[in-house]
């Protein structure tokens, strides 16, 4: 905990700062006593107030490790009112002061940060409740829905609802993902194709606006602030619990790769796939996503070891063959009374595909096994202490129309050039019809648009090469005229943040931000509103 300051150090820095003349600094440390002094002098907020070295170090760093954004103050709540509490004391204080809510810390840019203001750790909000004994994953009576609070985990979410028979149906790669966190982007996956992104499937949300105000949202109650904030970027409100549909949960998954060297097979054969996608449709694949093999990374990467050693040397080869290998990744779900069709419905659905022969590959897992795929990379790198190193990640939406020249530009052309690539590339197409444009993200304006990732991990000495690879690509696309929307964005202005959301959609979030947060005091760490408070 921190100690309260004197006011007179305010007249002395001002002296300081008037004699001498200099610094950003002095000016910064100001504002920090400032603001330190206001808030330690609140009841019911002073307690759950933390400087020690070690919280603001934490607060100041995210998985992207590279943007470092030291706050003031980092907050514990133990209850939702003492978020709405803490908001509502900046929105009525004469200066107010900046808030961002840290769920795990996921975001690669800085975009879960407060520099000199006040981070609130929402895994504080989780470890207080379960100390209390207070889930926070309640599934409904009719298993329909379960209501989850902002700060819960999706992995928790599993398995809370597996254990009712019952699961969500779109998810991200990886479960170690606060609910709230994902919510505030879209939260996709090979999924989405079919189910749509997370936000697609929220029902009813609560939600604590720029203003402190606690308000339950949905369609059809409170709908301008329910779209706002389904992937709004945190700019409206603080999630603080989701009503998120369920369906049956199915027992097993076979999950199967595929291998193509040729680039318009490999998306000629997905956008196919994901035309099949009606709810109630049997003969329907899952998920799909795609991911690319190239001489520079290994065969298996951290995100799953799917092929046997024995084939290795026989990948290799056709790596060395053409260059770059085209994985195709699906699954298809079933339990015990769909067990004895799933392999005819599969082998019915991939009849005719144009993959290279000889090259099939599949596992036959459970449903959570498949969804937490992802898990035992990170344990691995965690040991190897290759996790929490830089990550300079560009997610990216393409439109279906350009992706063939995306191939071409992109990844037989600049990844060659530069021959960094060592981490998983994604790429697989998602239906528009799934997502909900009233809701603020921003995709491609075609019906079929492909998401490309480019999951780099990198050394804390070498990472702007990646960075510089990441602005060469981004060069590729405006100068060809692709009009690419970025995934988990790192805009760095306001015309950029512009030019992301359109004329249109810019227009009513500006409406947005001056309704549920006039003050622009909610995440000012994705540099949407704050760079610019005047223009608003």
């Amino acid at each position: 905990m921190a100690e309260t300051f004197p006011f007179s150090i305010y007249f002395i820095l001002l002296l300081i700062i008037t004699t001498v003349g200099k610094t950003e600094r002095l000016l910064n440390y100001a504002t920090n006593l400032r603001l330190a002094e206001e808030l330690f002098s609140v009841e019911n907020i002073s307690d759950k107030l933390y400087n020690d070295t070690e919280s603001l170090w934490r607060a100041s760093r995210d998985f992207g490790n590279i943007v470092h954004e030291v706050p003031t103050m980092v907050f514990h709540p133990s209850s939702v009112d003492d978020i709405a509490n803490l908001i509502k004391l900046s929105y009525s204080s004469p200066v107010p002061f900046t808030v961002a809510t840290r769920g795990q810390g996921h975001s690669t840019g800085g975009q879960a940060m407060a520099r000199e203001g006040v981070v609130v750790d929402m895994a504080a909000l989780r470890r207080e409740r379960k100390k209390k004994g207070i889930g926070g994953i309640n599934v409904g009576v009719s298993g329909e829905y379960v209501d989850v609070g902002g700060e819960e985990l999706w992995i928790d979410v599993l398995n809370e609802t597996l254990e009712n028979g019952v699961a969500p149906v779109s998810w991200t790669d990886y479960l170690y993902l606060s609910v709230g966190g994902t919510l505030s982007n879209a939260g996709i996956s090979g999924q989405s194709f079919r189910h749509g992104p997370q936000i697609s499937n929220v029902l009813e949300m609560d939600v604590v606006t720029g203003k402190g105000d606690l308000i339950t949202c949905s369609k059809q109650k409170n709908s301008e602030l329910f779209h706002a904030v389904l992937g709004g970027l945190g700019q409206f409100g603080v999630i603080t619990r989701a009503r998120i549909s369920l369906q049956p949960a199915p027992t097993r998954v076979k999950w199967i790769r595929l291998l193509y060297s040729d680039f318009s097979a490999f998306t000629k054969d997905q956008e196919r796939l994901i035309s099949i996608n009606g709810w109630k449709q049997n003969k329907v694949l899952d998920y799909l996503e795609g991911t690319l093999l190239m001489h520079q990374g290994p065969i298996n990467n951290w995100r799953s070891s799917f092929f046997p050693l024995s084939d290795h040397l026989r990948i290799a080869s056709l790596i060395s063959k053409h260059n770059i290998l085209y994985c195709l990744e699906l699954s298809k779900n079933y339990d015990h009374q769909s067990q004895e069709s799933v392999n005819k419905e599969i082998e019915e659905l991939l009849e005719g595909m144009g993959n290279i022969p000889g090259f099939y590959y599949e596992k036959d897992v459970s449903y959570f096994e498949f969804l937490n795929r992802v898990r035992g990379g990170e344990l691995k790198l965690q040991s190897q202490g290759l996790w929490e190193v830089p990550h300079p990640w560009l997610n990216l939406f393409i439109p279906k129309s350009k992706i063939m020249q995306f191939n071409s530009g992109v990844f037989r052309d600049i990844l060659f050039k530069r021959n960094i690539t060592t981490g998983p590339v994604l790429v697989y197409p998602m239906n528009r019809s799934k997502w909900d444009d009233r809701m603020s993200a921003s995709i491609p304006d075609e019906d079929v648009f492909y998401t490309v990732g480019f999951l780099h991990s990198s050394g804390f000495d070498n990472w702007n090469e990646f960075d510089a690879q990441n602005k060469e690509i981004l060069k590729f696309c405006i100068d060809n005229g692709i009009k690419v929307k970025q995934y988990l964005a790192q805009h760095s202005t306001q015309e950029e943040w512009k030019n992301h959301f359109g004329a249109n959609k810019w227009k009513v979030l500006v409406e947005r931000k001056n309704q549920f947060d006039p003050r622009m005091i909610l995440s000012p760490g994705q540099k949407i509103f704050n760079n610019n408070k005047d223009s608003v």
